[in-house]
């Protein structure tokens, strides 16, 4: 009879309970889990099943960029060897103003008459700063070997691609969700640097002031552009890469067919070869979520 009393009157165990906060629970270690803990385990939740064709698509915008690049190279190339005069080069720049005004205004919905002033002032303070500095971007690496000058030229233009935003573009485009960020201003600025030394081996100033507006123009505003022509029309996006890039390689093969090989192949390799190898590594991806994983803001901490 007593020990049937001291029984029933024994505390009875307390449950364990799943809590992040609370310190430890009596009878119970600090690292105790049961069976439970295990079930709420989940493997490659966030595992996303990519298209080849997608992927594909998706990499244009990196080749874009490259013939971008490179036909800024082919400029510098012919306006070092005297190929290109000041007057073509003038030319040059006011076509690629107009034009990228032009499909400015074309492709953007939102675009006013105030932000088109906007534009056309920024651009003129831009321009002219570039005219008044156009002496002394010429004179700036006087004491240095040209030698130097390409080298560091090539390693600012590899940082540039590196780095670069290929999704977005530097310059804030109307209705833009999202600023530039740290890596695609570093990108920006060595390619920046990159045309003040190709600027400075030039013999004029009106030589310096093109070259430097139209490299400028470029860097800046073509990102723009294009990410304005990609949100108008996917399929415009793709017509204009596919005829940017035919364009590219036949000004390339005209200056030497070993380069033409070299930028074939570039594209090749990012447009094929690297979405295939994408999608070929997802299936080695293995991923576990579970009660252990810090918890994570369902929404966006900005707003």
């Amino acid at each position: 009879m007593g020990t049937t009393g001291d029984a029933d009157s024994s505390p009875t165990r307390p449950k364990w309970r799943k809590v992040a906060y609370g310190g430890m629970q009596p009878g119970f270690d600090d690292n105790h889990t049961d069976e439970t803990f295990l079930a709420g385990m989940v493997m490659n939740a966030s595992v996303v099943k990519r298209d080849i064709v997608k992927v594909m698509q998706d990499s244009i915008s990196i080749s874009q960029y490259l013939c971008i690049v490179a036909l800024v190279v082919l400029v510098w190339t012919y306006t070092l060897r005297s190929s290109l005069s000041e007057n073509a080069l003038l030319i040059l720049d006011i076509t690629l103003l107009v034009s990228g005004f032009l499909i400015l205004i074309l492709t953007e919905k939102k675009v006013s008459l105030s932000l088109l002033l906007h534009y056309f002032l920024n651009i003129s303070f831009f321009t002219t700063g570039l005219y008044v500095l156009a002496p002394i971007y010429q004179t700036l690496t006087r004491s240095i070997s040209s030698d130097s000058i390409w080298a560091v030229t090539f390693s600012l233009l590899l940082l540039h691609l590196f780095l670069h935003d290929y999704s977005g573009s530097t310059i804030t485009a109307p209705g833009a969700l999202k600023n530039p960020n740290l890596t695609s201003c570093i990108s920006l600025n060595a390619s920046v640097v990159a045309s003040v030394f190709i600027a400075s081996r030039l013999p004029s100033r009106v030589h310096v002031f093109a070259i430097m507006l139209f490299s400028l123009q470029v860097f800046l505003f073509a990102p723009l552009i294009t990410y304005c022509i990609k949100k108008y029309s996917f399929r415009l996006h793709l017509v204009f890469s596919v005829g940017l890039m035919g364009v590219t390689l036949a000004l390339v093969y005209a200056l030497h067919p070993l380069v033409f090989v070299l930028l074939l192949g570039m594209f090749i390799f990012v447009t094929a070869v690297c979405p295939y190898w994408l999608i070929r590594i997802q299936a080695y991806k293995f991923e576990i979520n579970g009660p252990w994983d810090e918890a994570k803001l369902c929404f966006d901490i900005t707003d």
